[in-house]
């Protein structure tokens, strides 16, 4: 089904609904009225109705119901015990009565009831009563009824009016909505040739041409191009991800490949020094212990090295699935203080010195300790790697609403070119390649981790001179849950 089918459809339903809810209105406000005022005339009658004796012709006493108000009414009544029929004097002079209910039945058949005569309607209000006399008291039913022939007609005649009325607005509205709808929907056509167009061939930077006026139509057009800059943008940022991807990849088998060479080399020596005979060897028990115990141990640490590099490239996975940890406050000064305790025991060269934390006192951060102290381990750490001798520092400062833990070395720093590529994978600077541990990605890493807590990171270096890093993290200022 076509939009402009859907779009009339939908209108012509929704007109359906409102037709209906308005003639329904309107047909039970006119009932409701019509009726209701006849109901008010019947129960009131009810009640004002009397038995007065009259006399016949030949002298004989009889009983008859007095006591009308208007015209169109008739009302009879009925003494079960002695099957005695007291009618109006209207009734008694046209000669007919309605059918009596049974007395067993009369309990739950009281009120206001449709009836006929001869194919004429009436309403009638039922009711029992207690007929008393000189005697007795009996039970007895009471009738009052009202002609209601022209206000079904008129309620008839209102039901047509509407239900044709109704069709014959719905049938315009839909003809004149298709009409309508296919005139306002007719450039969409013009779009689709040009979207199609624009999909069969290569070339995302071209733009759909419309110099019509800016209504939804033109939006519309206007959005579209908006969309494919966005996904010529995309298309690009793919292409670098894939690049990067494949670099990553690269850069990760180059990093794997070397401890698995360096172990694979050393089991075949093991290999063959265990293998060969104590006869044929020209080497001491001693020297081969010695030799033996040097392989196990850069078998040792190349074990290391590759389950550190495949934690960080766990930790960078996870990150570039989305995936994030558990927050709550956490308080500064105990977790630095603690980690600038740990940092004590790193291997190091460098003087470490610790600045005045007492000023963390009562501060809270909304993050997860375990990843902003690994964050912290690997900035101390690259401060120690990269600062054979001098002073690596560590204090924090506070600007607005944020605090800065800074880490600061005397160490080798780096060229201002060198600071933008720092926090890729597997980059390393050019100076300390070779010389100092590391696969570049502790980094990547820690960015990652101040990224997730709404941080930035600062850089300031000068190469030969040494590096800072601030690393600004927001305050908490509603008290921390207990």
């Amino acid at each position: 089904m076509s939009i402009r089918l859907r779009l009339t459809a939908w209108y012509s339903g929704i007109l359906a609904v409102m037709l209906l809810a308005l003639s329904a209105a309107i047909y039970g406000f006119v009932y409701f009225n019509t009726y209701g005022d006849i109901k008010d005339r019947l129960k009131a009658q009810s009640n004002q109705l009397q038995l007065k004796p009259t006399w016949n012709i030949d002298g004989t006493r009889k009983l008859t119901l007095v006591g009308f108000e208007g015209q169109n009414l008739y009302a009879q009544m009925y003494v079960y015990d002695v099957g005695k029929m007291i009618p109006s004097t209207n009734m008694e002079d046209l000669g007919f009565s309605f059918e009596i209910p049974k007395q067993d039945s009369l309990k739950n058949e009281q009120g206001f009831i449709r009836t006929s005569y001869e194919g004429n309607p009436f309403l009638m209000y039922q009711m029992a009563v207690n007929v008393s006399d000189d005697l007795a008291t009996h039970p007895g039913v009471l009738q009052v009824a009202a002609y209601v022939g022209e206000q079904d007609r008129m309620m008839l005649n209102l039901k047509n009016i509407l239900i044709v009325g109704s069709f014959a607005t719905l049938i315009a509205a839909f003809t004149f909505g298709l009409f309508l709808a296919r005139k306002a929907m007719s450039p969409i056509g013009k779009v689709i040739e040009a979207a199609n167009g624009i999909q069969t061939g290569t070339d995302l930077s071209s733009r759909i041409v419309y110099d019509g006026p800016q209504d939804e139509i033109g939006r519309l057009i206007q959005t579209v191009n908006s969309m494919l800059g966005r996904m010529e943008g995309f298309y690009t940022e793919l292409e670098d991800s894939y690049a990067t991807q494949r670099r990553f990849v690269s850069d990760a088998s180059h990093e794997l490949r070397t401890p698995l060479t360096t172990i694979r080399g050393n089991i075949d020596l093991l290999q063959k020094i265990w293998e060969m005979n104590p006869d044929e060897s020209r080497m001491s028990e001693a020297e081969i212990r010695q030799l033996s115990m040097e392989s196990v141990k850069d078998i040792a640490d190349e074990s290391k090295r590759m389950s550190r590099l495949v934690s960080d490239m766990l930790s960078l996975a996870r990150a570039d699935t989305g995936r994030t940890f558990e927050i709550e406050p956490v308080a500064l000064e105990p977790m630095m203080t603690e980690v600038a305790r740990r940092a004590s025991f790193l291997p190091r060269q460098a003087d470490w010195s610790v600045g005045d934390l007492s000023q963390l006192n009562g501060k809270y951060i909304l993050g997860n300790k375990d990843y902003l102290q690994q964050m912290m381990f690997i900035f101390i750490d690259n401060a120690f790697k990269y600062t054979p001798a001098g002073e690596v520092t560590l204090d924090a400062v506070f600007y607005q609403n944020q605090v800065g833990i800074r880490i600061a070395d005397t160490g080798i720093g780096m060229d201002k070119d060198e600071v933008p590529h720092i926090f890729d994978r597997f980059y390393r600077a050019d100076e300390s390649r070779g010389i100092t541990e590391g696969i570049g990605l502790g980094l990547s890493i820690a960015k990652w981790i101040i990224d997730e807590h709404g941080g930035s990171v600062e850089v300031v270096t000068r190469q030969g001179e040494g590096t800072t890093f601030v690393i600004w993290l927001p305050l908490l200022f509603a008290p921390p849950l207990e």
